[in-house]
């Protein structure tokens, strides 16, 4: 899908500035990635370059403030990458969110399965914690 949009931008004369911009958009977002703290460069995104000015998008106000508080040095190491680059202007945009990848679900392994089986076993009655540990081992089957 993204080899035929690339065909599709390429092939048409019009659209190529488009798919220029988008390939220089991403390596100004892969220098940032490269010289930025990690916990700002993943919830960060490189916008625009307008008059040597580098528009960074965030998802809140403090990695705004930490971005901002580092702009001077973050400008001066993307200098040193090649980037003309004079200054860093950041918006927070409330609706931009990375997406977060699913954690996958954990797997009970024989060995947990049968401990679990046992305390199960071993608790008087019908406690809430026989009942939970009983629903979670029907749940692994």
């Amino acid at each position: 899908m993204a080899h035929q949009l690339k065909s599709l931008l390429s092939g048409n004369q019009e659209l190529r500035p488009l798919l220029t911009k988008a390939h220089e958009l991403k390596i100004l977002q892969d220098h940032f990635i490269g010289v930025a703290p990690p916990y700002l460069a993943q919830s960060s995104q490189v916008l625009s370059l307008q008059l040597g000015t580098l528009n960074i998008a965030v998802a809140n106000a403090t990695m705004a403030a930490k971005l901002r508080q580092l702009a001077p040095e973050l400008a001066t190491l993307l200098q040193g990458r090649g980037c003309e680059i004079s200054g860093i202007r950041v918006k927070v945009q409330v609706s931009y969110n990375r997406s977060q990848p699913k954690p996958a679900p954990r797997i009970l392994g024989k060995m947990a399965q049968n401990a679990i089986n046992e305390l199960s076993q071993s608790l008087p009655g019908d406690s809430t914690l026989k009942l939970a540990l009983e629903k979670m081992i029907k749940q692994k089957d």
